[in-house]
């Protein structure tokens, strides 16, 4: 659902009603994963998707009947043997949706137009949803926030207080008051790895009770690419980074090379020695390091603190005999050898890149693929599978949420 926040927090703020429609489970191949969301309001406009066009139609028709009556449904949708052209998904796989109208008498309307709006400002935000279990509880919704210590999140408008007692409790589940404190600890946990997933608990938390299924989705904010040395072939990777949601830092020593006006969709232009910038600024699991100046000044220390950094990726630019003389130097500046194998260098992905565009393709590539744990091998003639779940053989770390 947080995928669309901007547009929910839009209608949220106009006041409009509206059913949204999110996936909450997958199997198979399928074209998006737990969390993608479709919405309709009531005047019949749609934005989002939960299948690339396979079942959207049938989706909008389940939205417009959950805003009639009010009432969340699940349905599952899959490929069909019998009729090639019946709702289904035709790349074989199965799709579970959850559809809950979000009207204004809605238990859980402030939640999700809390959740909205916390994705669109860019905040960090958890919100766990019960996606399967007791019907009076399908639907119910809870927002957890970092700084929420008193294991309650913002619930479906009880108003704060409501819960289970404990100090800053505000809004619930529905049920045991147990449930609301597992949920709430969950999230969170999730929340700090900035994932989207679900989870099975018991209605009373922990394994008591009736079982039900938690969708929590993440929203964090944008990942952090930085990239060093304000050369034309920054200027390209910068778009390809903005493209696929970081938010991108050049960084340069030299105050007539790093200029916004050389780099006009760049988040940040800094002048600054790279590994001063480097010890200066915040890193996390999920940046990536380009080190595009092939300038040993500027790479050797700058890669000997990268490589000791708990990021996702460190790339570096330059010929295979400067990346020969580059390890040799980093050798004698005591890296070793495990945190040299971290090192992606010549970076980027072997497409025969030459112009600026085509290099910045061929270094995006390289970090989705360490991102997802793609081979970077052609999918035809492949016997694996398209899209990966887990972190890259390269050690690096999934985000989502953005969401992820």
């Amino acid at each position: 659902m947080l995928d669309i926040a901007a547009e929910l927090h839009q209608w949220c703020e106009e006041g409009r009603d509206f059913a949204v429609a999110t996936v909450v489970a997958v199997s198979g191949s399928a074209p998006r994963q737990p969390g993608a969301a479709l919405a309709v309001d009531a005047g019949g406009t749609a934005v989002g998707s939960v299948s690339g066009g396979c079942v959207e139609g049938a989706v909008y028709e389940l939205c417009a009947e959950a805003l009639r009556d009010g009432r969340p449904v699940t349905e599952r949708f899959g490929y069909s043997d019998d009729d090639a052209f019946a709702v289904g998904l035709t790349c074989g796989g199965v799709i579970d949706v959850l559809v809950v109208p979000v009207r204004a008498d809605a238990p859980w309307r402030e939640t999700y137009a809390a959740a909205a709006a916390a994705a669109t400002r860019g905040g960090s935000a958890a919100l766990a949803r019960v996606v399967a279990g007791p019907p009076e509880l399908l639907g119910r919704a809870l927002l957890v926030r970092p700084d929420d210590d008193s294991g309650e999140g913002h619930g479906d408008g009880q108003g704060p207080g409501h819960g289970d007692g404990a100090s800053g409790a505000a809004g619930t589940l529905g049920g045991h008051p147990g449930l609301d404190r597992t949920a709430a600890a969950e999230a969170r946990a999730l929340l700090d790895a900035g994932r989207t997933a679900t989870l099975g608990i018991g209605a009373e938390g922990s394994r008591c009770g009736a079982p039900l299924t938690l969708l929590v989705e993440s929203s964090v904010p944008a990942p952090r690419m930085l990239v060093f040395g304000a050369i034309d072939f920054a200027a390209a990777l910068v778009r390809a980074g903005r493209f696929l949601g970081y938010r991108v830092t050049v960084c340069d020593a030299r105050p007539v090379f790093a200029t916004a006006a050389r780099f006009p969709d760049a988040d940040e232009v800094v002048v600054d020695w790279p590994h001063d910038y480097l010890d200066a600024t915040e890193v996390d699991a999920r940046t990536v390091v380009c080190v595009l100046t092939h300038d040993a000044k500027f790479d050797i220390p700058l890669l000997e603190r990268a490589l000791r950094l708990p990021v996702a990726y460190v790339g570096a630019m330059g010929s295979r005999r400067t990346h020969e003389d580059r390890l040799a130097r980093l050798r004698a500046a005591g890296v070793t050898e495990l945190e040299l194998a971290r090192l992606c260098s010549p970076i980027g992905l072997d497409l025969g890149a030459r112009t600026p565009e085509e290099t910045a393709v061929s270094i995006a590539a390289e970090i989705v693929a360490s991102r997802r744990g793609g081979s970077g091998l052609p999918l035809t003639g492949a016997h694996t599978p398209i899209h990966h779940d887990g972190p890259g053989a390269r050690g690096g770390a999934r985000p989502i949420g953005s969401v992820a």
